[in-house]
């Protein structure tokens, strides 16, 4: 027991003094912000892409994907304004305002590449080229990701309906359309984090090595979440104090906490990758 403790101390000790000593919080601004500044390029640019490939049901998922995990006093706002901005008609795919779109897009995966190789304590040797393009192609493949998802959405009450034709039971555990969304933008949400983990920030790390932190994260997002959302509704003055800007500035507080939290879970994967290097370093 003691030896546990020791352990943990010694984790939260190391991971919460670098995240303090190594700006954890401005770095959490910076995800911010820019998550928030990059949230409306990625899509445009996913919907138009989407269009051009014949998606007609991507707006409503991704609306969906993204908006389902956030708690709904802050996204029923910032999601009415995304399907505003997306019912926009744009003429083709490749416009400079599209091209544009991306670009910024692309920003918010260089936030979290920054805060990810400060977190692991790493230096990013890699070109800056290669880890735009890189950033580019998460923007396309997290664009197509979303397009699968509302083909499958479409086709799953069709397949439901044939199913129970030969399996009555299977209407007890297919449940509703609601409740397959919100499955899949988190299953969505945990595939994200082990991407970025794995592959985000210079060097390489092996999945038991990035789990701790991942699941830190889910935990303390869900806690944070619920109690922010409890804070708005009860507490907060938001709406009396910034007026018609309450939805942004309640997004934007919102995701300063998870990026915070986020930043925190890296650096208790880091912390613990220390741990066991130095235990290792000791037998030698």
């Amino acid at each position: 027991m003691r030896k546990v403790y020791a352990f943990l101390r010694r984790v939260a000790v190391d991971a919460v003094g670098h995240f303090l000593n190594d700006d954890g919080w401005a770095l959490a601004s910076h995800v911010a912000l820019s998550g928030m500044m990059a949230l409306f390029p990625f899509l445009i640019f996913a919907t138009a892409l989407a269009s051009f490939l014949g998606a007609s049901a991507f707006t409503d998922t991704a609306v969906h994907v993204i908006f389902d995990t956030w708690p709904e006093v802050i996204a029923t706002p910032i999601a009415h304004e995304v399907r505003n901005v997306l019912n926009v008609q744009r003429s083709g795919l490749l416009t400079i305002s599209v091209i544009a779109a991306a670009y910024f897009a692309s920003n918010g995966i260089e936030a979290l590449r920054v805060a990810l190789n400060r977190a692991y304590r790493v230096i990013d040797t890699r070109s800056i080229i290669y880890c735009r393009l890189q950033s580019l192609g998460y923007v396309v493949v997290a664009t197509i990701g979303i397009m699968a998802i509302s083909f499958l959405l479409v086709l799953a009450p069709l397949a439901v309906r044939i199913a129970e034709k030969w399996i009555p039971e299977i209407a007890l555990v297919s449940g509703t359309i609601g409740f397959w969304r919100y499955v899949i933008a988190t299953g969505v949400l945990v595939v994200g984090l082990l991407v970025v983990h794995l592959w985000l920030p210079a060097g390489r790390r092996r999945l038991v090595d990035i789990l701790p932190g991942i699941l830190l994260t889910l935990i303390a997002w869900t806690a944070g979440a619920t109690i922010f959302a409890n804070y708005l509704e009860t507490f907060a003055t938001y709406v009396s104090t910034y007026a018609g800007l309450a939805s942004i500035m309640a997004a934007i507080v919102f995701l300063y906490i998870i990026a915070a939290i986020f930043i925190i879970g890296a650096e208790i994967n880091a912390a613990i990758i220390r741990y066991w290097e130095g235990k290792a370093a000791e037998r030698l």
